[in-house]
């Protein structure tokens, strides 16, 4: 039985979602890209922010609410994960989504991303859907392992200290999808 005390709190800063999608047809989807050999890291924006009424793209999206946000190709010929992100769509605004990918053996130092926080007040905050994650592969937040496992879904407070160490022999590939947060998205995160 939940107690009040077992419901996350905006102090909790991991929280595994209740959502849970197939990492086999997402990885067949991204096999169908067709992306290039990469060194150490690499990002695939799936969403690409405009000036809004304009054709003009923005190259720095930090926060990005007030872009108008446009599918990319990879994303349209992409159905399956072009239907996770129109799933999210249907209840907020999104923003930036992206297909990170870190190369065996690679290493992310320690950072924190200050806008990417629910307990801040106009933050984007980011989901993200582990997709290929081998054993070895280690995401730290504040000190401790998140035990993310492909399909799941998950809120990090990424104001907080994190890094990843892919301590695996594979590439490591994640989704992660940005939004502004709303009454849908709190109640999704703290339920």
């Amino acid at each position: 039985m939940e107690t009040l005390a077992s419901r996350p709190t905006l102090q909790t800063d991991r929280i595994k979602l209740p959502l849970t999608y197939d990492t086999a047809l997402m990885m067949e989807e991204i096999r169908a890209l067709n992306f290039r050999d990469f060194i150490y890291y690499n990002v695939c924006m799936l969403t690409h922010p405009f000036r809004k009424n304009k054709d003009e793209e923005i190259l720095d999206a930090a926060d990005g609410s007030w872009a108008e946000w446009r599918d990319s190709g990879f994303l349209k010929d992409s159905p399956y994960m072009l239907s996770i992100v129109n799933e999210f769509r249907q209840h907020c605004t999104i923003t930036l989504v992206r297909l990170l990918r870190l190369e065996a053996g690679a290493v992310i130092r320690e950072h924190t991303d200050p806008t990417l926080g629910l307990h801040i007040q106009k933050s984007v905050i980011r989901l993200t859907i582990p997709i290929q994650v081998e054993k070895g592969v280690d995401f730290f937040l504040n000190g401790t392992i998140v035990p993310m496992l492909p399909g799941e879904c998950w809120y990090l407070r990424l104001t907080d200290p994190h890094q990843i160490v892919n301590g695996s022999q594979s590439e490591r590939i994640n989704m992660t999808i940005d939004m502004v947060p709303n009454e849908w998205v709190r109640k999704l995160i703290l339920g």
